[in-house]
């Protein structure tokens, strides 16, 4: 078992180049057998969210599993999370935006305010998403996401490990960060696991209701998302 001390950067850097050679298991273990009951897994339950709670529920049942609800999820959203607490027979920590903040910027701006801009958008993102999630994550060292890097252009060079800088300089753990969508929905199907039928239904990309569409046939998987930006 490594060390519990907190991670130096240019370790983090070493293990990033070492687990290059390493499959998602293999990572999994790695992280879960290092920061033990200070490790979470973060889900917005899209489906590489799901695999990595299933790849972590195989080595430690009692695997802390968060996530952040909006206030403005699709009902496919919140169906799953009841299915995967069934499934796993686990508890999902479920965090909450706000009040006075999201209060205040709706009473500002509007309920839709995120189809005025994009600063509006990254605001009501920034108050519904990213802030709970900074809170959610407080106290822990670790946190392992279902991130890839053919997802999009920002997330191509994403390590397996590394220091998150934004969230208290605690680790990030990427398992996946190199499979493909394919190695996700063989897993998915093999495996039997729930997922969201929204992806049934042309979507391949799942954040809150108004700002998440099916694609067309040949459109990249993250159009669906904030579209009218486009």
């Amino acid at each position: 078992m490594i060390s519990r001390q907190p991670l130096s950067q240019a370790h983090v850097a070493e293990l990033a180049q070492e687990f290059e050679g390493m499959d998602a298991e293999d990572v999994m273990g790695w992280a879960m057998d290092a920061f033990g009951s200070r490790i979470a897994i973060s889900t917005s339950f899209q489906a590489e969210g799901i695999v990595a709670i299933d790849l972590a529920h195989q080595i430690d049942p009692g695997v802390r599993v968060l996530t952040v609800d909006t206030g403005r999820l699709p009902q496919e959203t919140y169906d799953l999370i009841d299915r995967v607490r069934e499934h796993y027979g686990i508890s999902v920590e479920i965090h909450y935006p706000d009040q006075d903040h999201l209060s205040s910027m709706t009473t500002k701006y509007g309920t839709n305010s995120f189809y005025n801009s994009v600063l509006q958008r990254l605001r009501c993102c920034e108050i519904r998403k990213v802030d709970p999630l900074k809170i959610a994550l407080g106290g822990l060292d670790a946190w392992i996401t279902g991130l890839r890097r053919s997802q999009s252009e920002t997330r191509a060079n994403i390590p397996k490990v590394a220091i998150d800088l934004s969230k208290g300089d605690i680790v990030k753990v990427n398992p996946l960060a190199d499979w493909s969508s394919d190695d996700v929905w063989d897993y998915i199907r093999t495996r039997g696991l729930p997922y969201n039928f929204l992806y049934d239904q042309g979507y391949t990309s799942i954040g809150c209701a108004p700002c998440t569409r099916p694609i067309e046939s040949g459109e990249d998987p993250r159009a669906g998302r904030w579209w009218w930006e486009n």
